[in-house]
């Protein structure tokens, strides 16, 4: 019975001829082809249901194959275009190199009879690069020894030697006698702080803990940035008055001064000409630039760099969001600082005495301590007491003063 009905069911696929005994034979058949056919056109309809499903997934497939090649091409080309385009969290560690460079010209050094350090430091800087000032602030504070290359901020020929073209800088050197270079204020000081905390390492040691790690940023650039700069390698010597909360405190605040405060500088000393004019002719007299340049590059720099840097201003303040009146943003800046003060009722934001934060803000500040916008911020906020305060522990812990130019000399002769 079963073959029966399976032959039917098969039969029934085709259409039959149209003689005298199929006519005959159609009246007898009539239900069970009816009954086959349904089941039939069912069947037919679950498997084209099938194939579309099956069409369906040979599109995704196809689409997933057309990405992939896509995707291959692309990095391929990237990786054409930028060698290292691939090279993602790369760790790149300081540098090292033989001895000082030839040539360098040392500017002054800060020599102090009671510096206990070892540290032979040669710092490369703009005298009122607000990063520069910040790690002099950290060095004077602490009664180190340093020697200063016053950098020419247009020509930069006294580090034509390096590969990388921004200041501060510094050379110290090891126990080899050789030099490791740091480039980062926030790394310096971390560095010389982390030494001066534990002198059983070598300083150059001590510098592998702060090496660049590559990342991209939120444009898809790739960028370099030195991850742990805010923090000291105490290991198992931590001070006895160090905290945590201490500690977290001080990386905020030292990050709040490198990402928000020193970016208000620019837009407020060079909102116009004539301000940018009266700024570099107090960085002319700060850096005494007319006696380590000649007449001339000390005017390339003041004139050129004035128009640059007023230029510049105007795209500063657009890519940090800052309204036309831009001194409210500084006034702001400063009244939260101040208000932490009060909030924490210490004199300083480190306690009794500064600590890394105040010392970096500090820093900050005084690199536009003769212009009119740091007059106009002791008029409308409380900064100045707290100011003049770090500023005469600073001075009062900082080295004698030797004014030099010396060619191709090491620190130490």
């Amino acid at each position: 019975m079963s073959c029966f009905r399976l032959a039917i069911a098969v039969n029934a696929t085709r259409p039959l001829p149209l003689n005298s005994q199929s006519l005959r034979l159609l009246p007898k058949r009539n239900q069970e082809i009816s009954f086959t056919r349904r089941q039939f056109s069912k069947a037919l309809e679950e498997s084209s249901l099938k194939k579309k499903s099956t069409g369906t997934l040979k599109l995704a497939l196809l689409g997933a194959s057309i990405g992939a090649v896509a995707g291959s091409g692309y990095t391929f080309y990237s990786n054409f275009t930028d060698k290292n385009a691939h090279k993602e969290h790369e760790r790149t560690p300081p540098k090292v190199i033989e001895s000082l460079p030839a040539g360098v010209r040392i500017t002054k050094r800060y020599l102090n009879p009671k510096d206990t350090s070892g540290l032979d430091i040669v710092l490369f800087q703009f005298q009122t690069c607000p990063f520069c000032c910040k790690v002099r602030a950290y060095l004077d504070y602490m009664g180190v020894s340093y020697s200063v290359v016053e950098v020419d901020a247009v020509l930069r020929q006294d580090i034509r030697w390096s590969s990388v073209k921004k200041v501060p800088m510094v050379l110290i050197r090891q126990q080899n006698g050789q030099y490791v270079q740091m480039t980062d204020s926030s790394a310096i000081i971390s560095l010389v702080a982390t030494t001066l905390n534990d002198k059983r390492l070598d300083v150059g040691d001590l510098a592998q803990f702060y090496p660049q790690i590559s990342f991209f940023d939120d444009d898809g650039k790739k960028r370099q940035d030195i991850m742990n700069k805010y923090f000291l390698m105490y290991q198992d010597r931590t001070p006895k008055n160090m905290t945590k909360e201490l500690e977290e405190n001080e990386r905020k605040w030292r990050t709040w001064a490198d990402n928000h405060l020193v970016h208000l500088i620019s837009p407020n000393c060079y909102q116009t000409l004539g301000e940018s004019m009266e700024t570099f002719e107090w960085f002319s007299k700060a850096g005494e630039w007319d006696v380590y340049f000649p007449k001339w590059e000390r005017n390339l720099m003041v004139y050129c760099g004035a128009t640059a840097m007023w230029a510049i201003s105007k795209l500063l303040k657009r890519r940090h969001d800052l309204s036309d009146d831009v001194r409210s943003h500084m006034y702001d800046a400063l009244h939260k600082w101040s208000t932490e003060l009060k909030k924490r009722n210490t004199k300083f934001m480190g306690g009794k005495q500064p600590g890394l934060s105040d010392l970096s803000v500090f820093g900050v500040l005084s690199s536009m301590e003769g212009c009119q916008t740091f007059k106009d911020c002791l008029q409308n906020t409380n900064i100045g007491k707290w100011f003049y305060d770090v500023k005469e522990l600073v001075e009062q812990n900082r080295g004698q003063l030797h004014r030099e130019r010396v060619v191709g000399v090491t620190p130490n002769a």
